[in-house]
Formats: structure tokens, C-alpha cells, sequence
């Protein structure tokens, strides 16, 4: 694989996704290589606990439009750049939220972040369970100002920013792409 995808959803009171944030990134580099975002009409009107985040920080969608349309539009963005792969933080969730995408090899950064053995910036203090996994506190915001060293940082929950968030711990934990196959779902 040359290039794969990080992507992010953000979803409405009613468990319907109402944004989409995807990167491509370089499987060597993880450089960020191209990217788009999407706000899902009407779901966006429906209230979420990160509605506010929709349009933050001035960013604006590539496309405000139907689920459908979004879909098929990812469909091919991640066609022209041969993205076969496609990570995300938790990433049950939003493969869930995706089903239409499903057809794509689907990984965990969290299968690999969370873990001691995976993660060097673990502190050797931190409670975890036997197999290695942090007991608490692996989510994105904590695993990104552990591996940063960025204790102010904050975790936007818009679903492009988040997207490369989740690229840059990929690259912080300096893992070759091949680490991931132990993180496929």
C-alpha cells in the first residue's frame, strides 16, 4: 500500500452521522497527502453534542449535501488515490456509521495507541491492564498530549481536524504501516 485513509465522523442526538473528515496520507511518511469534509444535510440541522464544531475554526465543507452524494464522492476520491485502507480512533464506531465504506480493510489506531507494549510514551506509572491496554485515559485527546507533549491540546470534535489529529498520532508513534495489520477489524 502507497497510500491509505484516517477518517472521522461526528453524529447527531438520533446516532445519524451529520459530518465526515478524510485524509490521505503517504504509507511511508504519513504525510497528509489530500483531504476533504463533508456536512450531511439535513442531519446537520438535527443537533449533535458537537454540532457547534460543524463550521469551527472557519473551516468550511468541501460539500454540504446528502449522505448519498458524500458517499459516492469518498467512493472516489478514495479510487483516484488507490486507498484501499482505511484507519480511524475507535474505529468500530465509524465503521459502523459507514457501512457503504465497508468494503475497504478497516484498522484501529486505538488497537495500538492505548497499548504499552505499542506506545513508548506509556509512562511507566500509568494503570494498565495485563495486556498492556491502558485502563483509562487512551482516548484521542490523551494518547495525542502524551505522544505530543502538548499538554494544552484539545481535541476539536470536527470531523476533518480530528481526521488529522488521528493521522499525526499514526506518525508520532512512529510505527511502520505494517504495525497495523494487529490492528485490522
Amino acid at each position: 500500500m502507497s497510500k491509505f485513509a484516517v477518517i472521522d465522523t461526528e453524529t447527531t442526538w438520533g446516532d445519524e452521522v451529520m459530518s465526515v473528515g478524510i485524509v490521505i496520507a503517504d504509507a511511508a511518511t504519513f504525510e497528509l497527502i489530500d483531504q476533504r469534509y463533508y456536512i450531511l444535510t439535513p442531519f446537520k440541522n438535527h443537533g449533535g453534542m458537537y454540532s457547534s464544531a460543524l463550521y469551527a475554526n472557519g473551516i468550511k465543507p468541501d460539500r454540504e449535501c446528502s449522505r448519498e452524494r458524500a458517499i459516492a464522492e469518498l467512493r472516489h476520491f478514495l479510487s483516484d488515490h488507490g486507498a484501499t485502507s482505511m484507519f480511524a480512533y475507535n474505529a468500530t464506531f465509524d465503521y459502523r456509521h459507514l457501512p457503504e465504506l465497508n468494503h475497504l480493510a478497516w484498522y484501529d489506531i486505538m488497537k495500538v495507541a492505548a497499548y504499552r507494549q505499542h506506545n513508548p510514551s506509556i509512562p511507566p506509572c500509568a494503570d494498565c491492564y495485563g495486556t498492556g491496554r491502558l485502563k483509562r485515559g487512551y482516548g484521542v485527546e490523551s494518547i495525542y498530549r502524551m505522544l505530543s507533549k502538548k499538554l494544552a491540546y484539545c481535541e476539536l470534535h470536527n470531523a476533518l481536524t480530528d481526521a488529522i489529529d488521528e493521522l499525526k498520532i499514526m506518525k508520532l508513534l512512529n510505527h511502520e504501516i505494517a504495525k497495523y495489520a494487529l490492528a485490522k477489524i
